[in-house]
């Protein structure tokens, strides 16, 4: 029973196919798409939540010069702006009368500049009252 062999089956080739080498690019291509996808999202909650923080300490922190002036501010609207954390803001600040004479009501609203053209992008606001002295 000594069969020979044909040189054809004993000489097998190894390697990939075509199709095979396409399919684990296309797997590879998805997986690469998604987990760019994912970083990108990433970074920008990132981006915000660092935005946001900053604007709530700029606004933290105008309220309290509001609050530790000797003398409370009259009824107005202030715009100014600030550099912070690398960024350019706006911080519009609003003192308004109240019911009651004794306190006024002031709001900051914090803006930033994307670019440094153009109009800020407003982030965060805050309201407080002061007493009036």
């Amino acid at each position: 029973m000594n069969r020979l062999r044909s040189p054809r089956k004993s000489q097998r080739q190894k390697g990939f196919t075509l199709i095979e080498v396409l399919v684990a690019l296309m797997i590879f291509g998805i997986v690469a798409t998604a987990a760019s996808q994912v970083g990108s999202q990433y970074m920008s909650s990132f981006e915000r939540t660092r935005d946001l923080t900053f604007a709530s300490w700029i606004a933290g922190n105008y309220m309290n010069e509001i609050r530790v002036q000797p003398n409370t501010p009259t009824a107005s609207e202030n715009r100014e702006d600030m550099d912070y954390a690398g960024r350019r803001w706006q911080v519009t600040t609003v003192v308004a009368n109240t019911d009651e004479p004794a306190i006024r009501r002031v709001d900051i609203r914090i803006a930033a500049y994307r670019d440094n053209s153009g109009d800020p992008a407003q982030l965060y606001s805050q309201s407080g009252f002061v007493r009036v002295r």
